[in-house]
């Protein structure tokens, strides 16, 4: 591993919530609004998933979204785009099992930290074994930020899955405040979120607080 993508997956294991941010779910207060409030509140790990707008405007958010990430030392995923990733400079990007095989990835961008969608503990090994950096296991619970034909997996995936892993892995998908204990205490640590942070009526408010579960196991 060379020296950039270690010192990017010293950043991402300090991390604890996973902001993912997508446009349509921010009550119409914008993408870098939203940044802006939760990283003012300390976070650290966020994703730009844009599935609606063109390439050419995503490349324009993700160079907007990257100087805040650099403003506030904040380690910025791309949500499919790998090319928009190594152009704007984000930290890692994040692949679903129909993108980029992740042999190619690794290939393409040895320095990003990538990051691979997996809905099962098969698909979880299968992506350590193929080189992923991180991994995420979901959904967890049911979800609609989000169309995926797999059914919710449940916290049993975590418990499942989990200790097999030598990569660090997120969960996702339908994850609510009251969803954090069960998961940490099943040995969750970087639990993904949505719209429980962008349509809170206080950004800011809602990251620190989510943030403060962390420290009540």
């Amino acid at each position: 591993m060379g020296a950039l993508k270690e010192k990017r997956m010293e950043k991402f294991r300090n991390a604890d919530l996973y902001l993912v941010i997508t446009e349509e779910f921010t009550a119409g207060r914008g993408t870098l609004r939203v940044l802006e409030e939760a990283a003012d509140a300390g976070i650290r790990l966020v994703q730009l998933r844009e599935k609606h707008i063109t390439k050419k405007e995503l490349f324009s958010l993700a160079e907007q979204f990257r100087k805040i990430c650099d403003r506030y030392d904040i380690t910025m995923i791309m949500n499919d785009h790998i090319d928009i990733a190594l152009l704007t400079g984000a930290d890692g990007v994040h692949l679903g099992q129909d993108d980029l095989p992740l042999e190619q990835a690794v290939k393409l961008a040895p320095e990003l930290i990538i990051g691979r969608s997996t809905h099962s503990r098969e698909q979880a090994l299968e992506a350590e074994a193929q080189g992923a950096a991180y991994l995420n296991l979901g959904p967890i619970y049911p979800t609609q930020t989000k169309s995926t034909p797999v059914k919710p997996l449940g916290i049993a995936i975590v418990r499942e899955a989990g200790p097999l892993l030598h990569i660090p892995f997120t969960v996702m998908g339908g994850i609510k405040e009251r969803h954090i204990p069960e998961l940490l205490a099943a040995g969750a640590k970087y639990i993904a979120m949505v719209t429980e942070i962008t349509q809170a009526p206080d950004i800011g408010a809602r990251v620190r607080h989510l943030r403060s579960l962390w420290g009540k196991r």
